[in-house]
């Protein structure tokens, strides 16, 4: 067995992140043993930012499907193949930026205790008042700390369970985080977040069809994810994907086939959705939150039924991105 460096490594993925990568190189400091960046066809200047930082960079083969994924793996297989590869490995987007003592607080933590694969902390908007649609994704990372199921893409991993399992699926084009905790804890490991600072990320969320398409590739993966889990015990997505159809898909459909071919009364059904908003802004205090909450069902509905004639037509998987 190869001795392992004492200091966590880190990988970074990133295209075209600009002066959100420069943030993201800016707050490394020297907090790891080696650092990866894997880059997927920047003509930013990106790859020139990155090696004058001190950055080992990785040329994604673009001839290949581009997947967060397959980047991700890459950077861990680089890592895995230095002469003393880290125990402990940092995951970051490139348009985020480490936040001072989450290296050292997430270090402490896996190494003390051994049964722990991966833990993440928490992720902030770095702007949340510049739009709703920032301020909304800040409260979506607000999730409870303690034993959880899965993490976002900004998380400090064990290289040995991700090792184990195999690393992330790189054939996923989103929601490869949850799938990867999911094998993970198969396999006897716990999944962790801490009451800590860990990332600031930045959205740059500013015009509704970018949160459209966000919101359209959440319902894509709660399809693949049911798709894949959806029979075993854990019932992985299917919940999210039942709530999706229901709400954007099967309820407009039958709210119009009673309106054509019964009664146009049928039409007041509509005041279902009004309805849905007053009871999750009561509960969450947020209107805002609760009008996009039930927006974002129609989005999950496109995104489901893409997934589903993709799957059907064999046609190949491609990213929904939304900047």
């Amino acid at each position: 067995m190869k001795p392992f460096s004492l200091k966590p490594g880190a990988v970074i993925i990133g295209r075209n992140e600009g002066a959100r990568f420069l943030a993201c190189l800016e707050a490394l400091g020297e907090q790891f043993c080696h650092v990866v960046y894997v880059d997927s066809g920047s003509t930013d200047g990106s790859l020139a930012a990155a090696t004058a930082a001190g950055v080992e960079v990785v040329n994604l083969d673009m001839r290949q499907p581009f997947t967060a994924a397959r980047a991700r793996n890459a950077g861990l297989d680089r890592l895995s193949a230095l002469p003393e590869p880290p125990e402990f490995v940092q995951f970051i987007d490139g348009d985020c930026a480490l936040q001072p003592g989450w290296v050292a607080t997430a270090t402490a933590f896996l190494a003390d205790n051994p049964r722990v694969a991966m833990a993440c902390g928490r992720r902030r908007e770095r702007f949340p008042g510049a739009s709703v649609y920032n301020r909304l994704i800040d409260r979506e990372w607000d999730t409870p700390v303690g034993r959880v199921r899965a993490t976002g893409g900004d998380v400090m991993g064990r290289r040995a369970a991700l090792e184990q399992v195999g690393g992330f699926d790189p054939a996923l084009i989103a929601g490869e985080e949850p799938e990867l905790c999911l094998r993970l804890r198969g396999q006897g490991w716990d999944i962790w977040r801490l009451d800590a600072e860990m990332t600031e990320h930045d959205a740059a969320l500013t015009r509704f069809p970018q949160w459209w398409q966000r919101a359209k590739r959440a319902g894509y993966t709660y399809a693949e994810g049911a798709a894949m889990y959806g029979a075993t015990p854990e019932r992985h997505k299917v919940r999210a994907l039942q709530s999706t159809l229901l709400w954007g898909l099967a309820l407009p459909l039958l709210i119009l086939l009673a309106a054509l071919f019964l009664t146009p009364w049928a039409l007041l059904a509509v005041l279902l959705y009004p309805a849905q908003v007053a009871r999750l802004a009561r509960r969450s205090g947020d209107p805002a939150q609760a009008l996009f909450l039930v927006l974002a069902k129609f989005a999950e509905a496109e995104g489901a039924l893409t997934y589903g004639w993709r799957r059907l037509s064999g046609a190949r998987a491609r990213l929904i991105e939304y900047k």
